[in-house]
Order: C-alpha cells, then structure tokens, then sequence
C-alpha cells in the first residue's frame, strides 16, 4: 500500500496509521467486492489519497477450518489484512496483528507480514534437498519477528542479527540467500560480494561497511520498531573477515583487521541495530575471526552439505520440470534411479548433470553441414511429438554421469591404474584378507558403534597391498573414496602435506560414507634408514587425523599400506594409531603355482619347473607378473620372438596387480620354460 500525491487537505510528511482502523475502513467500503489477485484500487482515508493491490487472496478453508489459496475472493464485514507498505512510501503502520473488520474472525488471522506468503513451496522457489535448513534459519532468524514487537519485547529477547552458511561449493548457500531476500517483505537486499567492500584508500574500506548499514540506520531513527527489516548477504564473507592477526605483515596487513573491527561494531556495537539481518556464506568456515561467531553477530551457523538422496530428487524435479512439462523428457528417465546413483553430487553438479544430458540430444539434431536446421524444432506448438528427436533421454544421462563427476566422489581412475586387470587368485591366505577388508567396510557401514575404523596394510614391496586397498575402494560403493599417495604431493613442502592430508579428511567428513586410502605412508612421511629421518609436523598430523572422529551421521574407513612395519611401529603408527593391522604375504610354492596355474602361462607338465627355477622360497606376487612378462618378450638367439599357444588355442585371460601388467593378456600363449629359464639366469648373474 502506498499513498497517492495529497489531496487539499494535505498530510504530515510521514504518517502513522492504526492497522485497526484501517482494516475496518476498507471492510465497510468495499464490502460486497470481488477482488482478484493484482488488482489496484484507491481510497481516501483521514483525508488522505492511498492506493493499494492485492497481493494474495486466501478463503476459509473446509469446514472452517484452516485457509486456502485463491485467485478472487468477495470481501466481507469479518475479512482480515495484513498489510505490506510499499517501499519508498511514508507510511508507518502499527498494531498490525490479525487486523479486520468488525466480524467475529477480524482478529484471528496471521501477524506480521513479514513473509510475502505464508507458506512456502520450495520446489517452485527453485530449493531443493534444503528443508532442514530453512527450518532451523526460520526458527532461530525469523520467527521471534513474525510475532509483534510488544511481544518480544516482554519476552525479553532480542532478534537474531547474523546467520552463516557455511559447506561445499555449489550446495545452495547463495542460493538459500538469495530466496530468503526475496520471500520478506523488507527492503530489497543488498548483496556484497567480500573483495568488493576492500578499497586501497585508507578508511574507505571501512567506509564501504558503514555504508551498508547507513539506511537501517536511519529507518531506525524514524520509524523504530515499525522500519522494515534491511537484508545483507555478503558472499564469500571469508575474504574480508578473515582471523584478525592471521593477514601477513604485508601494506594492507591491517586493512583486514580494521574492517573486522568495523564489521563488528556494525552488528553488535554500543548503538546496535534491530531492524537488520545479515547472511553471510563461505566455503572456509574455520578462516573466520572467532569473534564474529559468538551469540548476537553471526550466531545462527547452518551447515548446507550435500544432498541425500530425497533432497537430490528434488533438485532434479526443479532442473527437469520444464523440460517434463514441455514433454521434452522421454518417458524412460526415471529420476528416482538418478537420485540414487548420484551419491555426493551437489546441486551444482545435479543442475551440471542435466545441462549435460541435454547437449546430447541437442547435439544429435545438429547436422554440421547445415546448421540452419536446428531452427525446425520448436515451430510446432501444439504438436510437443514433433520434435520427439529432442527429448533427453535415459542414455543421454547415462552419458552425462561418464561427463560430470562429483567433486566429493570417487575418484575411479585413480585407483584402478592401481588394478588394470582385477585382483589375481592369490590362494587362500589373501582370500582371507580380502573377507577380512570387506568386513570392516560392512562394519563401517552398518554398525553406529564405530564411526572410524583404520587399518594398516604392511607386507614386502609388491606383495599387493595398494592393490588390495584399490580393489575394496573400487567395490566398497561408497559415495567418497580418497587415495592420498606420494606422488600427488611431489615437491610440496611439511606444511603443505599436513594441509592436503587434512584437506582429504575435512572433504571424507562432509560426506556420509568415506574411505580413505593413505599409501606408502613412510614415502609420505619422508622416512629414510640412514639418520633417520622423518617429518615430524606430517606424522603429528597423521596421528591426530587417525584419532579424531567423524561428525555426528558420518563414517569414516582409512585404509593405510606401508612396507616398513618396524619404522612405523616405532615412529607409533602401529595398533597404537590403527584398529587393525593386517600383514599381506609374499607368495609361497602353493601360492605361486596357483597363479601360473590360473595365468595359463607355461604347459601343464612345465609348472613345476617354472616354479622350482624360482629358487625363491617367497615372492612377491608383482615380482612374480614382471618376471613373466620378461621370459615373454625374451627372444631366441635367432632374433624371434616365440609365444606358445595355449591350450585351448585361445588367448588366456588374466589380471593385474598393483599396476603390473598381468602376462597373458594382450600378449598372447604360453611361455617357452627355457625363455623363463634364460631370464631368471639371467638375473641372478646380473
């Protein structure tokens, strides 16, 4: 509602209306009315012009009981208002509360308007998988404020001033802020991107703060408890509110600070403001200056994570519900089956996913040589059929999910350079061990007991213990699995280990399901014999990493391989640090010739030969692969390479372990034994 230009009675500069009254003026003259929603009218009122729309029209609801949206409705004698002041008016309202006419319901009706609808439909504000969230931002930020000022005043409280969003890129934390700014009935928000509020001048940065809160100010001056509620998001609020002390030494060292400072006393000073919110949103919680986390600044901390599988649905009915509505969607996508597959997609990635889906069956309508006949599609309106070509279907997705990765998930590539082929039938000891590992991922799982479980793989060089921890990371189907190896952390420095170590974990901590797989652990630590040697600030950081639980709901499995047990024992990563530490064996004779056995790699009658040429009591299973590779690109003094066929008269199937590449496979038949014979000589000469 807004007031027109004054009549020739003119009005005070600003005038202060009773809700009641008002309410009950409109009942009298425009009783017998229908109104639909949008509609404008005028009205004088104590000699004032005013014009006011509908925004929304609600009916009783059956029985009497409850309400019910509506396009047109009739008023009454006993309607009820509730008045939204238009922005820029010089209107001030009170006792607003339920207002009406004279009818029996005149004051039985909501409060505040502070929302511009009074409920919510997420789906339709473009939200999903957030219920949870909005919950706990309305109860503790918004509903101490739909009561009347009166009200809280005799309670005694103040109203909550700053919420925080904190959690992984692209989970909806701007996204949360930008709705919320557009649901309340205050003034539009402003929104500050972190960096912009720097400026190189001196004070202006502050400046640029106090600017922010300039017109809540002086709202306040004039109005009270009647100003509008002021809205500020600040995105990305870790760049300007970073920990005081913790900028360097360098020119604007201080700027930081001082703008904290600024920031600080803006929310909770001497002269602190009532009439504002301000919602702040980072990915790096743990950069923030304590004191802007404490009750009465930023107090309302709400974590948005990653979607489980009900919310991930939800995404996907909102990036999909035109394209389902313009039958645009083939009848064979089955969007429950996509929330189940995409563990640890966030909504970015959701939203990614079907922009991906969709430039597949774009792409497949594309003639390259006349690219005018995309303009074909879509003249057709009423014939959705028409362009039955363009639905995305099932397989389009299918092909979007090889496309788009979740940036918390799996890592599948990674660990399967680790096992190119599988894992090789090794007997029954690592049969065992395999048991063993798959139940501590069902324990991990299932049992709410052991919210973290480690283990420690230690055996000789090559005896397939990464292979091992690949192997369970591949079929464990967690939604996250991490392999931190020393390669990726190649000329890093001890600081910058202990960060990526941490990193690892902090991102296992934000999924439900985790593993975690720390190989080579002593190459991680820079362990050496000679000295020895060993970075302590890396093994402090593995010790208090192993140790610390996971956040209430998560799980947490760490899977750690090393082939210096002693070291480790004596540095304390031993059962002091892991719940379980398994040995993984070399291969013994029986071991040994299971796998010659099951390679196919020489004639049945020379099995036993090959095996006793070895001279090697135990071997080391990706020995034992590397060594028949060898006899297998040997070549006879005549410059020939020589393959034996197999028995079958077919290529043999095989597996790799831990990277090598198992005989057999791509190469083809059986070993000649004097090509094994020649190698194994010839390096036990070398």
């Amino acid at each position: 509602m807004s007031r027109r230009p004054p009549g020739p009675k003119g009005t005070p500069p600003a005038a202060e209306l009773d809700a009641g009254e008002l309410g009950a003026h409109l009942c009298a003259r425009f009783a017998g009315q229908i109104f639909t929603a949008g509609q404008s009218a005028t009205f004088e009122f104590q000699g004032v012009n005013f014009a006011f729309k509908v925004l929304a029209l609600a009916t009783p609801g059956p029985g009497g009981k409850g309400a019910a949206d509506a396009t047109r409705a009739m008023l009454t004698q006993s309607s009820a208002f509730a008045f939204e002041v238009a922005p820029g008016a010089s209107l001030a309202l009170r006792g607003q509360r339920g207002v009406g006419g004279g009818g029996s319901n005149g004051s039985s009706t909501s409060g505040v308007a502070l929302f511009k609808a009074k409920d919510f439909n997420f789906e339709k504000l473009g939200i999903g998988g957030l219920d949870s969230q909005f919950e706990q931002i309305f109860r503790r930020a918004f509903a101490s404020r739909v009561f009347p000022p009166a009200v809280v005043a005799r309670l005694g409280i103040k109203h909550v001033r700053g919420v925080l969003l904190y959690g992984p890129p692209g989970t909806g934390k701007t996204l949360i802020a930008r709705q919320i700014g557009k649901m309340l009935n205050g003034r539009e928000p402003k929104i500050v991107n972190g960096p912009e509020i720097l400026n190189k001048y001196v004070g202006a940065s502050e400046e640029n703060v106090r600017n922010l809160f300039k017109d809540a100010e002086e709202e306040q001056a004039a109005r009270g408890d009647e100003s509008d509620l002021h809205v500020i998001i600040f995105d990305e609020i870790d760049a300007i509110c970073k920990a005081r002390g913790t900028a360097g030494s360098g020119a604007g060292a201080g700027v930081h600070d001082t703008v904290v400072n600024q920031l600080l006393t803006k929310i909770d000073g001497v002269d602190a403001l009532d009439n504002i919110l301000l919602i702040g949103m980072t990915n790096r919680k743990d950069m923030l200056d304590d004191a802007l986390l404490r009750p009465g600044r930023l107090e309302v901390q709400v974590e948005v994570g990653l979607p489980d599988e009900k919310g991930r649905l939800q995404i996907l009915k909102i990036h999909t519900s035109k394209m389902s509505s313009n039958s645009y969607l083939a009848a064979d996508v089955d969007l429950v089956e996509l929330a189940a597959i995409t563990k640890n997609f966030s909504g970015a990635e959701i939203e990614g996913l079907v922009k991906s889906a969709a430039s597949f069956a774009l792409a497949r309508n594309v003639d390259m040589s006349d690219l005018t006949k995309a303009g074909q599609f879509g003249n057709s309106n009423d014939d959705p059929d028409s362009d039955e070509s363009l639905k995305v279907t099932a397989a389009d997705f299918r092909a979007a999910l090889s496309e788009v990765t979740p940036a918390f998930g799996a890592p599948p590539a990674a660990l399967r350079a680790h096992v190119v082929n599988g894992m090789l039938d090794c007997g029954a000891a690592h049969a065992h061990l395999r048991s063993t590992a798959k139940t501590l991922v069902e324990q991990t799982r299932h049992s709410a007991a052991t919210p973290l479980l480690t283990c420690l793989l230690e055996g000789f060089p090559g005896a397939g213990k990464t292979a091992l921890a690949a192997t369970v990371g591949l079929e464990c189907g967690f939604p996250l699995v991490r392999l931190v190896s020393p390669d990726a952390v190649v000329g890093f420095g001890e600081a910058a280990k202990a960060q990526a170590l941490a990193k690892a974990f902090d991102d296992a901590y934000k999924s439900p399901l985790s593993l975690i797989i720390l190989d080579d652990i002593e190459r991680l630590l820079e362990y050496v014999a000679i000295g020895p040697r060993f970075s302590n600030v890396i093994l402090q950081t593995l010790l208090v990493l192993l140790k610390k639980p996971p956040p209430p709901g998560r799980r947490l499995l760490v899977f750690g391989t090393t082939s210096e047990p002693h070291a480790m024992a004596d540095l304390g990563l031993n059962a002091a640090a892991f719940n379980v530490m398994l040995n993984v064996p070399r291969l013994r004779e029986p071991e040994a010739r299971e796998v010659l056995v099951g390679l196919d790699a020489f004639a049945p009658e020379e099995v036993d030969m090959a095996i006793a040429a070895l001279m090697e009591p135990e071997v080391p299973v990706k020995r034992l692969l590397m060594l028949l590779e060898m006899a297998r690109q040997a070549r006879d003094e005549g410059g020939g390479r020589v393959s034996v066929p197999s028995g079958d008269g077919s290529r043999s199937s095989s597996m790799a372990v831990d990277g090598a590449s198992a005989p057999g496979h791509g190469s083809g038949g059986r070993i000649p034994i004097h090509h094994w014979n020649a190698v194994l000589r010839d390096l036990a000469t070398g």
